[in-house]
């Protein structure tokens, strides 16, 4: 390891999982078919010397699932430019620079949450930026909402974080946010129930090196879209699709596909709340 990098494996149990997110959507950034363009997160991993492989073979899942949160981000900030953008648990996400490339981020107050050794990580080796507001906690630690001037609009992410916790914490995080920031919103991924129980179980290994830790949430879509009619104050909720990648992720990207309910439950989901 060279003086110029940092040892990754000062990330430890979940918030290692962020140097995985890295690692794929990094290998696809530089791809000159990439389904991202993400110069930061290519400096990020040059800069981390770590086992990435340990992960497996990278693929497009978490560089197509970023392009997706960049869209409705995008959408959001061009109706409210000077809101507040909450990432939670942000891990080492490089959003707040693809949108200020995209010409959103002049205006708003960007918060980026996450337990200290990230937010050490993210300090050392991203740029300071004046609009951005670095606060070292847990999510589930509900000071952040404190913290937050909604006051022309929120629009929270949970990008890669809900799965990670327990069912009652994590619908009680969504609760919150929606008690606490009327007319926000909230976007946020899930896995399906198979794929949750397979890292419950220690069923999922991404290689013979990694296995990847328990997710015991899991949504499907249509529960997703049930949180409109399920937890006050959600005033809409919409299912978002992945868009479409190379090969096999353009594949499973194609609508038809979703009306079949068997695969329709099975796959990975988006969701976007809207606060009443």
């Amino acid at each position: 390891m060279s003086e110029s990098t940092i040892d990754g494996n000062i990330l430890e149990g979940v918030s290692a999982t962020t140097l995985w997110t890295l690692h794929n959507r990094a290998s696809e950034a530089k791809r000159s078919d990439g389904v991202i363009r993400d110069p930061w997160a290519v400096t990020l991993f040059d800069a981390i010397s770590y086992d990435y492989l340990k992960f497996g073979n990278p693929n497009q899942s978490h560089a197509l699932r970023a392009v997706a949160f960049d869209t409705e981000a995008r959408r959001y900030l061009s109706a409210h430019p000077r809101a507040a953008v909450v990432a939670l648990a942000e891990g080492l996400q490089t959003s707040f620079w693809r949108l200020a490339r995209h010409g959103v981020a002049d205006e708003l107050i960007w918060y980026s949450v996450d337990l200290p050794p990230v937010m050490a990580l993210r300090e050392t080796l991203l740029p300071h930026d004046d609009r951005i507001v670095a606060l070292a906690q847990s999510a589930l630690d509900r000071s952040w909402m404190d913290r937050v001037d909604a006051e022309h609009g929120a629009f929270i992410t949970a990008e890669g974080l809900l799965m990670y916790l327990e069912p009652a914490d994590a619908l009680g995080l969504i609760r919150d946010c929606a008690a606490r920031f009327p007319g926000g919103t909230m976007m946020f991924d899930s896995i399906p129930q198979w794929f949750s129980k397979r890292t419950v179980s220690g069923k999922l290994r991404l290689s013979d090196r990694y296995l990847a830790p328990p997710m015991p949430f899991s949504m499907s879509a249509d529960e997703g879209e049930a949180l409109a009619g399920t937890i006050p104050g959600v005033r809409l909720a919409r299912d978002i699709a992945y868009p479409p990648g190379r090969a096999m992720f353009k594949i499973a990207a194609w609508p038809p596909l979703d009306r079949i309910a068997l695969y329709r439950r099975g796959r990975p989901s988006i969701t976007l709340l809207e606060f009443g």
